[in-house]
């Protein structure tokens, strides 16, 4: 099993990653193993029926990368690439942000190698309770909890909840996050990780000085954390020159509209020919002069045959692992582009699913004004931690994040031992 994850170039690429760390902190060999690799490795085939009449079976994962600091927490993908070096490798920088992060979970990630567009609503549905089924239990509050991820949304969590809390015999609203707000989920959660992109960008806007109102920004991808994060960078009165999504790229140098730009979305079904913009080459897009680039897609996309060629000052990771390791050491090597972190850029959703689940216990609901301060308060000190931990140990935001998140989990795994 190692042999096939480490072929697996996204999980390659974390264990790469983990390795440098490891080597940065001195860990011993006994924890380094046992940080490393997941703790679970979770497969299902699911049949399901098709609206045709046929029966297709679909492969499903889930992996569960630590249990040691509290249950895992992570999304659940509907991908056509899902495959589970992919996911496992998700698992583990979950682990790393939750821990960066201070939430007491480990890190999980799940799924299912499918494409929701060729897919119905009734098959997505068949589907996700037929996983949610498969997958009982193995997941519970205290276990795994679940939340929406690409191809997935609210909707999907529903579905889960409902499926588990009927074979538990009573409502469980605090097994998912990601839910809708009438079954208990939690008011800011749906914005909350694009919220967290583009404030976590207006720090590092102070950081270097530059005035937010007016900074330009390019945002890589329009699903759910792009288009919020798009959102809350025009409230701040920046101006989002470039947006693209699988069905191509549109340039504004007076800067593009959320909200038209999410109407146009949601009746074209993308980004491209939206008016008063004009196409780009995605590709182009991204070497474009900003202030602020944001890749809010999917893996590895700052590659080492453009890293060199980017003419933003913040490079703000609203994807998990969109910059590859050869890529980091080219923009490690430049000193020009302030990174933002994937496992500290795109932590408020996990976070604000953390606030979900808390109120989910305890059976009481917090504001939106509420849930999206107690968020910004949380990465406010999150980022000056960063910031603090790299200026003391003279290293890049990516070592100082990864490092700080693999140090609480490797003293936690040393104090509690290992049981014979």
């Amino acid at each position: 099993m190692k042999e096939q994850l480490l072929s697996d170039p996204v999980f390659g690429m974390a264990a790469g990653q983990f390795d440098r760390v490891a080597d940065f902190l001195n860990l011993n060999q006994s924890v380094r193993e046992r940080c490393k690799w997941p703790k679970r490795i979770l497969t299902f085939s699911l049949p399901v029926h098709m609206d045709d009449g046929r029966t297709e079976v679909f492969f499903g994962y889930r992996v569960q990368h630590h249990l040691s600091r509290g249950p895992v927490k992570g999304g659940l993908r509907f991908h056509p690439k899902v495959n589970v070096g992919e996911v496992a490798a998700l698992a583990m920088w979950m682990n790393w942000k939750c821990s960066l992060m201070g939430l007491p979970y480990g890190g999980g990630k799940g799924g299912i190698t499918c494409d929701p567009r060729d897919l119905s609503m009734t098959e997505q549905e068949r589907l996700t309770r037929r996983f949610a089924q498969e997958i009982s239990p193995f997941i519970g509050p205290e276990i795994d909890v679940m939340a929406p991820d690409v191809g997935t949304n609210s909707q999907h969590m529903a579905w889960i909840l409902d499926t588990y809390s009927t074979r538990e015999g009573r409502f469980v609203p605090e097994v998912v996050t990601g839910k809708p707000v009438e079954l208990q989920g939690s008011e800011g959660r749906t914005q909350a990780t694009g919220h967290g992109v583009a404030f976590l960008a207006t720090r590092a806007l102070n950081k270097l000085d530059l005035p937010v109102a007016g900074a330009t920004a390019i945002v890589q991808g329009f699903g759910n954390v792009g288009s919020y994060a798009v959102e809350t960078m025009n409230a701040y009165g920046m101006k989002v020159q470039g947006v693209s999504d699988v069905s191509g790229a549109i340039w504004n140098d007076k800067g593009l509209d959320a909200f038209k730009l999410r109407e146009h979305v949601a009746q074209t079904g993308g980004v491209a020919g939206f008016p008063d913009s004009e196409p780009i080459d995605p590709d182009e897009m991204l070497l474009r002069e900003c202030d602020v680039l944001v890749p809010a897609a999917l893996e590895r996309v700052i590659t080492e045959k453009n890293a060199a060629k980017l003419r933003c000052k913040i490079l703000a990771e609203a994807a998990n692992g969109p910059t590859t390791q050869p890529a980091d050491a080219i923009i490690e090597e430049r000193g020009d582009i302030f990174l933002l972190p994937d496992i500290l850029c795109n932590a408020g959703g996990v976070t604000v699913s953390y606030f979900e689940w808390v109120q989910n216990l305890q059976r009481f609901s917090w504001s939106k004004v509420e849930v999206l301060t107690k968020l910004e308060t949380k990465l406010n000190q999150a980022f000056e931690n960063l910031l603090h931990f790299c200026e003391q140990n003279k290293c890049g935001t990516r070592l100082g994040a990864l490092a700080i998140g693999v140090d609480n989990v490797a003293r936690v795994k040393q104090t509690r031992g290992l049981f014979p």
